[in-house]
């Protein structure tokens, strides 16, 4: 298959999508914290160690919202985000460890998580910068941790408004996450019970693999 090859300014691109986010903080937790994605953290669960306190990675924790369920769940929730605000938020929401990190620019510990929770995230990254960035997240994965990622479907990117969006279907998902060591054991869309059509987000449970060298 084909894939993008197109160049684009990284730092205006990151930039421009945190400041967005900096400057509606507030209004996207209220608009976003009773949005139930209840779904996406049972299926993600679901694949990771059961009756045992997960240290788990929040990308894109923005307020917090999630970051407060796995922890109510008796997991060690860590939130990242490139948002102060958000990661200042979060903290106060949960009092679990907030990162501000960019995606562009992670520095995360090897072998330290069980799972890595990115929902409604990884679309920000252009896809020129996608296999290094899963790749980083491989690193950071136990032997057998879990990748969740849910993100808008589609077959474009590019800018709409200030954020910026890196939009695929399956099939260009999963080409990544396996070239970057993951492998797909689940995915479904949402929200459930709609025909396809009305279903504009794909959620994937990937779990870290063994580069072979």
């Amino acid at each position: 298959m084909s894939i993008k090859k197109s160049h684009f300014d990284l730092a205006e691109i990151e930039k421009s999508t945190i400041d967005h986010y900096e400057n509606n903080a507030e209004s996207f937790r209220v608009g976003t914290q009773d949005h139930d994605v209840s779904q996406n953290i049972e299926a993600f669960l679901r694949a990771l160690p059961k009756e045992k306190s997960l240290d788990i990675l929040d990308l894109g924790c923005g307020p917090g919202r999630d970051i407060c369920v796995f922890k109510s769940l008796g997991h060690k929730p860590i939130g990242l985000d490139g948002s102060k605000e958000f990661c200042k938020i979060a903290f106060q929401q949960s009092s679990c460890p907030t990162l501000n990190q960019q995606f562009l620019s992670l520095d995360l510990e090897d072998h330290s998580l069980d799972g890595v929770f990115a929902n409604a995230s990884l679309f920000h990254v252009p896809s020129q910068e996608l296999p290094r960035v899963l790749g980083e997240l491989h690193c950071a994965l136990r032997n057998g941790g879990i990748l969740f990622s849910s993100n808008p479907r589609g077959d474009a990117e590019g800018w709409q408004g200030q954020r910026y969006g890196h939009y695929m279907e399956l099939e260009a998902s999963e080409f990544y996450l396996k070239q970057s060591g993951f492998i797909i054991i689940d995915h479904f869309y949402r929200p459930s019970g709609k025909p396809r059509d009305q279903q504009p987000w794909l959620a994937i449970v990937s779990q870290r693999q063994d580069l072979k060298t």
